[in-house]
């Protein structure tokens, strides 16, 4: 009999088959799209990895350095399933870094210094997403060859929204994404005690959000608010300037 577990790896499994499956048949996904968000994907998971490893050892915990996770290489941060799923269905992860709650400093609770180390990777990528859409902005205001840029537009766009959605994505405060970190530290005791215990349903309430749609009435209006709020700062900026 065919013992199907409801544990993170299996329901992710199954969202990028479903997501993977809709985005082919609909006809919304092209070649050049994905090439251009290889090395988008490849940018936005190192660096949010890096920015939960960087952000652990400034806390006190070396667990990461031991497990040689910081630094800026693709390979130590990606993981193969997560990375084919960003990819072709849009959501995705990369290796997760394991850290030590009991190495920390003491500066910040236990609790705190968690939900920092998680919060540091969406941070990392509103941050990529707002410095990649002023160097977009740049190319697109003073280019006067737009034909022989559009490519590298395009990718610095793939970039910019891939960030934005991964940034958004992350912070759904459900298991195993990073928002339910930052939920815990906010909750009472008992609340974190059920949140721990019922743990495996929200693996099972994720899972649903996605095949029914339900997700995107989260993140959308989410990234649509940062993604125009980011794109009237750097107008701004250009403004001043040029």
């Amino acid at each position: 009999m065919f013992d199907f577990q409801f544990d993170k790896k299996n329901i992710i499994i199954v969202l990028c088959i479903v997501a993977a499956l809709w985005l082919f048949t609909s006809g919304t996904t092209t070649i050049l799209g994905i090439v251009l968000t290889i090395p988008a994907v490849l940018i936005a998971l190192t660096f949010h990895e890096y920015a939960h490893a960087w952000t652990a050892v400034k806390l006190g915990d070396d667990t990461p350095k031991y497990q040689e996770r910081l630094n800026l290489n693709p390979l130590s941060h990606i993981d193969p399933l997560g990375l084919v799923c960003l990819i072709v269905a849009g959501f995705g992860w990369g290796k997760p870094v394991q850290i030590n709650s009991r190495n920390f400093n003491g500066k910040y609770s236990v609790a705190k210094a968690e939900a920092i180390v998680a919060a540091a990777g969406p941070i990392m990528n509103f941050s990529l997403a707002f410095i990649f859409m002023i160097i977009y902005y740049a190319i697109y205001r003073t280019t006067s060859i737009i034909a022989i840029n559009s490519v590298w537009q395009l990718a610095l766009y793939y970039i910019v929204i891939l960030n934005i959605g991964l940034g958004v994505f992350n912070l759904i405060p459900i298991p195993p994404l990073d928002g339910s970190k930052i939920l815990m530290y906010f909750l009472p005791s008992n609340g974190k005690r059920w949140f721990l215990e019922n743990e495996r349903y929200f693996y099972i309430g994720f899972l649903l959000i996605w095949i029914t749609g339900i997700s995107s009435l989260i993140i959308s209006p989410i990234f649509q608010w940062v993604y125009s709020g980011y794109a009237a700062i750097v107008t701004k900026i250009f403004s001043l300037f040029i």
